[in-house]
């Protein structure tokens, strides 16, 4: 559904009862999702939920929302979550009672500590049946569901009767699509969902998409008034800079500023930009934490960022210092920078407007910021390489990125595909090593928030669901780069994209590890156990499905890749590429803040 908010409003906004007398609670439900143009719904059948997807078959012939039917719930999440992530809107997921709803928790708790929107919609046994340990029985007086999911939810309740439906439902999407922005969860009853709606329901949505987000003018008065007595400033830039991110490189192109990235703030930078100086925390670079260290900075501005663990280094001093002015949406990311000069909370985006508008102003009379690079000279490649990323970045083992011999070498194949791969394409990237490495070694020109990457609460298997719900969103193609230990967890989803015909390229790193956990140990000095896994060709496992299964084993191959024409296909692909599993990937800082020590820089 495409029509513009106010034309949709205009349109539906009248009493219920005029679509006729046989609509329930389930029709109700998905009338708001007709309104809030939410074009999929992506779960699993079951008994308890049989009446919902009545209402979305019967939803079809006005334009409702589309089933999308996953292998497994945790997937159908991470489907509504890449949805989500793509079109701004809420992604709805939804599943039975009892093991369905339980399935969901990952995919749910994934998308709260990662400030997803979405919508949960989990089934109960009919009401008359609580407490009679009913088949999946999921009541209060059970295993309690709603009790579970509440702690991985922004709003989270039970509806018991009919005249709670409207209302609830309204509190629910408007806590998904409220910062901070998350998931809700409404479980409700089969036979609530089969009655029928009260006579005096009504359907609004103008104020469920309204956002209310309130600028503290005074902080940002004096934002500006330490921008006019400092002369040396650095930006570091969150993933929650999306909508802003124009204005924040306008002011860092007028300060001056050098600019740094957490490992999902990279979504929006331009690795080639001059005064981008890499990824500071997780498998960051050392030209990052230099340039973060230089104690001649007067101000570092960090925006849009909740200050995790692995977006900051383990908490690195060199970024959470008095200097530091952390301005974000949401009141909450606050708490995790208690020793900063100053918050500023609000739009970004109105507050960088308005930032920018005063030194503009104040440019017309002379006022200027210092063009300084804290960057050593050692810390400079010395010879700048356009194919491979921009000189101002130093990399760690850079000589591997050349390194065309077998069996294939990580760093090699990350820089091929930031070389080859289409900007317009969708990045998806699982947990484990490849969080390493493509955040270290995955530099192209591009910052239009195509490179997805869920470190928050790190679930294996996101990528894979997220790159379908993404392609069905965007309608591009969609990479989902992944381990083989992901792919054995979650891969059946493939069979998703093959089933609805989506162009999702799945790349499976392939050492015959839990790579991750692998040289976790070595790296800790830790016993060696519970990382094998078999040696396995995918490839022929996405041929017996019907799906392109391609292994790739050398370099030759690798540059022969026709991305191209397998994002032209209107089906996935798999590629089965076989990596050196002795390459150790740059997560050091993760392997001394498991141990609750201190990183250091390059680590």
């Amino acid at each position: 559904m495409k029509s513009s908010s106010q034309e949709w409003d205009k349109k539906y906004t009248r009493k219920i009862s005029t679509l006729g007398s046989d609509f329930d609670n389930a029709d109700l439900i998905i009338e708001y999702l007709i309104r809030l143009g939410i074009d999929y719904v992506f779960g699993v059948p079951g008994g308890a939920i049989e009446p919902f997807f009545n209402a979305i078959f019967r939803a079809q012939s006005r334009g409702g929302p589309k089933l999308i039917v996953a292998r497994h719930e945790a997937g159908a999440a991470f489907m509504a979550d890449g949805y989500a992530r793509e079109t701004g809107r809420i992604g709805v997921c939804c599943a039975t009672t009892g093991p369905g709803a339980t399935n969901l928790i990952t995919g749910v708790a994934s998308a709260m500590v990662d400030y997803v929107p979405m919508l949960v919609i989990t089934a109960q046994t009919p009401l008359p049946k609580f407490g009679r340990n009913a088949l999946q029985e999921s009541s209060c007086t059970a295993i309690d569901t709603v009790g579970i999911f509440r702690h991985c939810t922004r709003y989270n309740t039970l509806i018991s009767h009919s005249e709670q439906m409207n209302a609830k439902l309204i509190s629910a999407l408007m806590a998904a699509n409220r910062s901070p922005v998350g998931p809700a969860h409404i479980s409700i009853p089969s036979d609530i969902l089969r009655e029928k709606i009260t006579s005096n329901t009504v359907v609004r949505t103008e104020h469920i998409r309204q956002n209310f987000i309130l600028t503290d003018n005074q902080a940002v008065q004096k934002f500006i008034d330490l921008l006019t007595r400092s002369w040396r400033i650095a930006v570091f830039i969150g993933k929650g800079c999306g909508d802003a991110i124009e204005e924040i490189m306008r002011f860092a192109e007028m300060t001056h500023s050098p600019i740094m990235v957490g490992p999902a703030g990279k979504r929006w930078m331009n690795s080639y930009h001059p005064s981008y100086r890499g990824v500071f925390g997780f498998a960051g670079h050392p030209s990052a934490i230099q340039t973060m260290a230089d104690d001649s900075i007067d101000l570092l501005i960090a925006v849009g960022t909740p200050l995790t663990e692995l977006g900051t280094g383990g908490w690195k001093n060199q970024l959470l210092s008095e200097r530091l002015v952390h301005v974000d949406s949401t009141v909450e990311h606050f708490t995790r920078s208690p020793m900063a000069k100053l918050h500023v909370c609000g739009d970004i985006k109105a507050i960088f407007e308005q930032v920018n508008s005063c030194l503009e102003e104040g440019k017309k009379w002379g006022r200027t910021w210092d063009s300084f690079d804290p960057i050593k000279e050692n810390y400079l490649n010395k010879t700048p390489s356009t194919k491979n990323h921009g000189y101002q970045i130093r990399m760690e083992h850079a000589d591997a990125c050349e390194d065309t011999s077998s069996p294939l070498k990580p760093q090699c194949v990350v820089t091929e595909f930031a070389h080859r791969i289409p900007e317009n394409f969708r990045i998806h990237l699982d947990a484990g090593n490849v969080w390493g490495w493509f955040t270290h070694y995955f530099h192209r020109p591009s910052s239009k928030g195509h490179y997805h990457i869920s470190m928050g609460f790190g679930s294996m298997g996101w990528a894979i669901g997220a790159a379908i719900g993404n392609t069905l969103g965007s309608q591009q193609p969609s990479v989902c780069i992944t381990g083989d230990g992901s792919y054995l967890m979650s891969g059946q989803e493939i069979t998703v994209a093959l089933q609805h015909q989506l162009t999702v390229i799945y790349v499976i790193f392939n050492d015959s590890a839990l790579g991750m956990v692998k040289h976790g140990q070595r790296l800790g000095d830790a016993e060696q156990i519970g990382f094998e896994l078999p040696d396995i060709n995918y490839a022929q496992m996405a041929n017996a499905m019907g799906i392109e299964g391609i292994v790739i084993k050398t370099f030759e191959e690798l540059i022969s890749i026709d991305w191209k024409a397998l994002g032209s296909k209107n089906s996935p692909t798999l590629i089965d590429l076989r990596i050196d599993g002795e390459q150790v990937p740059p997560m050091g800082e993760r392997v001394k803040g498991l141990a609750n020590e201190s990183a250091t820089p390059g680590g």
